[in-house]
């Protein structure tokens, strides 16, 4: 069950330093630029603790999948950028394969 909790962390780091890049306006204000860095810090470390017990393809896709579902729900409340219908349609496309993926997939891993 650690695997899930690592891999949430990486997700939530992941969320918060790309949500941070606009306010760092090129790396020029320092908090959103520290929020980048140990975001992305913070990610990386346990997405590598992630793939020690989860297959590389199966972390990524639920990592990368959640994170651009959360990254959009960011920017809306944010910064106001409302997706339009193809966007949103796509993002819940990405849900449902991050779904089968969780619930079908024989590929868990190591116990």
């Amino acid at each position: 069950m650690m695997k899930y909790l690592y891999l949430l962390i990486a997700i939530v780091g992941e969320v918060v330093a790309t949500s941070s890049l606009k306010a760092s306006e090129q790396f020029k204000k320092p908090i959103p630029s520290i929020l980048v860095v140990v975001g992305y810090a913070v990610a990386f470390y346990f997405l590598s603790i992630t793939v020690k017990v989860l297959p590389v393809g199966i972390t990524y896709a639920i990592w990368s999948g959640v994170g651009i579902v959360l990254v959009t729900i960011a920017g809306i409340i944010l910064y106001k950028q409302v997706p339009d219908t193809a966007a949103i349609i796509g993002m819940i496309l990405i849900g449902l394969g991050v779904l089968v993926i969780n619930i079908f997939s024989k590929t868990k891993g190591i116990e």
